[in-house]
């Protein structure tokens, strides 16, 4: 038995419409990967939980008009990693468990670029604010529950075999929509 089966991991996720000035974020990138010195939050010693990841999908857009008709729009959709959020137990975290609060960042990512392709698909018309911000609330239903379900699954990533099928599948699906990945 590893220390793993003793300890949860839970994910925060913090949807933003806009990022706040002084919050910082980290943007995803294909080429970098999280380490622990990305968590820089007080690790809470109330609960059994090894880490924490604080992640979600900041949006933004704009609409351009011309004799009050909708003529174009423009939107912005990045998957934001917060530090300040997000903290570890050093005497008890491993690389195993930052391998799982990378999925969950890669959840996140993965669910930006779910986000752009559904806005790609948009049509300009006077209900496109609507249309975004309603596409915005879904997406982060979406997030949110392929989030619980991966920690369910996982058991936290405590069940490894189940830890190693998820990689695979986010990995698959970020393939799958790498035309939507965010520019590093």
């Amino acid at each position: 038995m590893t220390n793993l089966t003793v300890f949860k991991t839970f994910c925060i996720l913090c949807c933003f419409l806009c990022v706040q000035q002084d919050e910082p974020a980290m943007s995803w990138s294909e080429s970098y990967r999280l380490s622990w010195s990305d968590f820089r939050g007080a690790p809470d010693i109330n609960t059994s939980a090894v880490a924490i990841t604080a992640s979600g999908i900041t949006f933004g857009f704009s609409v351009r008009t011309t004799d009050d008709q909708v003529v174009s729009f423009t939107s912005n959709v990045y998957a934001h990693f917060y530090p300040e959020k997000s903290w570890y137990k050093k005497d008890q975290a491993d690389t195993h468990v930052l391998g799982h609060e990378q999925l969950h960042f890669d959840i996140t990512e993965l669910h930006a670029r779910m986000f752009r392709q559904r806005i790609d698909q948009v049509k300009v018309s006077n209900s496109v604010r609507s249309q975004l911000k309603t596409l915005h609330n879904v997406i982060n239903k979406e997030l949110s529950q392929m989030q619980n379900n991966y920690d369910s699954e996982t058991n936290y990533s405590r069940n490894v075999d189940a830890q190693a099928k998820w990689d695979i599948y986010i990995t698959d699906e970020l393939d799958k929509l790498s035309e939507y990945k965010s520019v590093d």
